[in-house]
């Protein structure tokens, strides 16, 4: 099966222009999911996911079965020039680190060195650029006002959070993609059939980027930026669980389709993610368990607790690849259809707000619908207009209608929920005495396990993913084949 991959363009033939920020009213975020950014950054993401598969192969010699997994640091990854140029350019930033120590004193979130830090890679990331990326990159598009390496530089520098506000979240992250995608679109990174450079650009850029990440945000204390808090994935990346349950998936050949269902044979249990012991073990080897193991890093208490959404997760049965499909499902869900999210990403010509000739108006849902506007001076007229159209979204956005999480403590009389997407969920469940994982029936044994055998009274239950169901399905209608 041949894979969607994103295009390289004609470099002679492009006009770069300044990127500059369009989505500033939630019914922008509509417009957005029917442009060609989100297009080419969709097709990115799912090329890199699928990348991520273990492969299987027959050896030439006995005819057997090969299967090649694709673990952190893996050996059988070739990589190329340009990989290895953007690894050194993250190691170069996370020396930086050393050189900007975080200010004494008590305070929660948001340590100010971080802006010395910031300032320091403004200044030093255009020289940083010509010496690690070549110049027929950089210079494309040089006869103009504006070249590729302004483009470029735009979305790396947005990639490592917000001086300003001192946090970090998934915009940040999917300006860092954007960067990798840009650099794809000039014929920066090698293209062959075989996955082999998507391989290389997930383990070892991205990972060394979250690496990069979790020290600025464990140094300065950077806050979460858009996040849900506890009803919320995780409070600052999203792509390590989408590679990682894909790094668990079942072995594919070059013409199988993506599964929906499955796993590695010698993938850990989704479950594992609450036994520390696994955690340590499986984070030097896979993303999801790596960003599993740095939540043990920061927070404190239960997981079920700190981490609800992911614990239900855990409860999932029909594998990681069934996992790996909800994921994608909740990144355009929860990460491109949220407005917190996107308001903050730059639109240049290579991920241009041009609208997608492709792209079909589809009836919104409630991650479109529910947008926030900007209100009217008091006593004013309201200087932009209602919008009268529905919602739409693209069609790699279509799914069938969620329903959300309540709070515990929320009463059925009391204000809805603004996750009120997933309906069933809520109605189904009731308040406990003990927090059973997702995947028990009834074990008492199991949450005993799970809290040095003292059996915790009056606490909620668990929350629910919005498609991880009672049966362990998961539900995607993203087209990832």
């Amino acid at each position: 099966m041949e894979v969607s991959k994103l295009d390289i363009l004609n470099q002679e033939a492009r006009t770069f222009i300044q990127p500059v920020k369009r989505i500033n009213e939630g019914h922008h975020v509509s417009r957005f999911l029917m442009s060609k950014a989100y297009r080419d950054i969709m097709l990115f993401v799912l090329q890199l996911n699928r990348a991520m598969y273990p492969c299987l192969s027959r050896d030439a010699s006995s005819s057997k079965q090969v299967i090649q997994a694709w673990e952190l640091g893996a050996s059988e990854v070739s990589l190329s020039d340009t990989v290895r140029q953007i690894r050194g350019l993250i190691g170069q930033l996370n020396s930086i680190i050393d050189e900007v120590p975080p200010d004494p004193g008590p305070r929660r979130f948001g340590n100010v060195s971080f802006r010395k830090w910031y300032e320091l890679v403004e200044a030093r990331l255009p020289d940083l650029l010509n010496e690690h990326l070549p110049p027929s990159i950089l210079s494309a598009g040089s006869g103009s006002e504006v070249n590729a390496k302004v483009e470029l530089l735009s979305y790396l520098l947005g990639g490592f959070g917000s001086s300003q506000r001192l946090d970090y979240g998934t915009g940040h992250e999917l300006s860092f993609v954007a960067f990798l995608g840009c650099v794809w679109k000039l014929g920066g990174f090698e293209n062959s059939a075989s996955g082999n450079e998507e391989r290389g650009i997930v383990l070892e850029v991205i990972e060394p980027y979250l690496e990069l990440v979790r020290r600025l945000i464990k140094t300065y204390t950077l806050e979460p930026a858009g996040s849900h808090g506890v009803w919320g994935l995780d409070d600052h990346a999203f792509l390590p669980y989408l590679f990682g349950s894909a790094q668990y998936g079942p072995a594919l050949s070059e013409t199988d389709q993506t599964p929906i269902e499955g796993s590695l044979t010698s993938a850990p249990d989704p479950a594992d993610v609450t036994k520390t012991a696994i955690v340590s073990r499986e984070r030097t080897r896979n993303m999801y368990f790596s960003a599993i193991g740095f939540i043990y890093d920061v927070k404190k208490g239960p997981f079920w607790e700190h981490s609800p959404m992911l614990y239900d997760i855990s409860g999932v049965r029909a594998g990681w690849a069934k996992i790996n499909k909800g994921m994608i499902k909740m990144y355009v869900a929860e990460v491109l259809s949220k407005f917190p999210v996107v308001q903050h990403f730059y639109f240049g010509s290579l991920f241009s707000w041009d609208k997608d000739p492709d792209a079909v108006p589809q009836p919104g849902t409630v991650h479109t619908a529910s947008q926030p506007t900007v209100s009217a001076p008091s006593g004013a007229a309201s200087q932009q207009p209602a919008m009268k159209s529905p919602p739409v979204v693209h069609p790699m956005a279509t799914s069938s209608s969620f329903v959300g999480t309540a709070a515990p403590w929320a009463k059925k009389s009391s204000v809805t929920s603004p996750m009120t997407a997933f309906p069933s969920q809520v109605d189904q469940r009731s308040i406990s005495q003990t927090p059973r994982h997702p995947s028990d029936s009834n074990s008492r044994t199991a949450a005993s396990d799970r809290t040095g055998g003292q059996i915790p009274t009056n606490m909620p239950p668990p929350l629910r993913a919005p498609w991880a169901r009672n049966s362990g399905e998961i539900v995607c209608s993203c087209n990832v084949s």
